[in-house]
């Protein structure tokens, strides 16, 4: 259990090519060299190469947790066909909000959402995941998915959060929450790191003061 540094065909944004639970990692199938003994060994998680809608960005079109797993309502695809691929109960949410892994920050107690998604998105995100949700921004950001990274250990939220996001943070997730960053100063940490409960990974490029900090939010020290 920990922190480990690595890149996927040289990228360190982990987070936007990841859908990490306690139960498994899903990546992206292009890749060429994904570490998987490594990840396994921080994790503990099985590793799951697939993709959504013939995209990588499996970060950014998706979010989930042990209960399930929410993607955008896109080109018609046979949901239980996705449901097989990516190996965990999965749901598709009709609506113009397509990235939703950049509008939802979830781990198994609660999960933060884009004070714009409509009720009714909301509403299947709530049965999907198991989870009440809760309409925030983080840093005044509406994007509150790739603004932190959360499991059920702990939460790390950009740098730029207030007192009192955090307070709604730790409120919904039901786990304490900081702010830092990572990749050399990124904000966005959602976009940086893939975690879980057992270990967590970030981008090469992330430095020791921000592996600290990092290590520290998501309760692995």
């Amino acid at each position: 259990m920990g922190v480990v540094k690595i890149n996927f065909d040289h990228i360190p944004y982990l987070g936007l090519f990841t859908l990490a639970t306690d139960n498994l990692l899903i990546v992206p199938k292009r890749f060429r060299k994904i570490p998987e003994k490594t990840i396994k060994e921080a994790m503990d998680v099985q590793v799951i190469q697939s993709e959504i809608y013939m995209s990588p960005l499996i970060g950014v079109l998706s979010a989930g947790n042990r209960s399930g797993a929410v993607v955008p309502d896109l080109f018609g695809i046979d949901e239980k066909r996705l449901q097989k691929e990516l190996g965990i109960k999965t749901v598709q949410v009709p609506g113009k909000y397509t990235a939703l892994g950049n509008h939802i920050l979830a781990n198994d107690n609660g999960a933060l959402v884009n004070p714009d998604l409509p009720d009714e998105v909301i509403e299947i995100i709530s049965e999907t995941l198991n989870v009440s949700t809760k309409q925030s921004t983080i840093a005044g950001l509406k994007s509150v998915g790739s603004a932190g990274v959360a499991t059920n250990r702990g939460a790390l939220l950009h740098s730029d959060a207030s007192k009192e996001e955090l307070k709604i943070a730790e409120e919904t997730l039901g786990v304490p929450a900081d702010v830092g960053t990572a990749s050399r100063g990124i904000k966005y940490v959602g976009v940086c790191i893939a975690a879980n409960s057992k270990g967590a990974l970030t981008g090469k490029n992330t430095t020791g003061p921000e592996l600290g900090r990092i290590e520290s939010s998501l309760g692995f020290l």
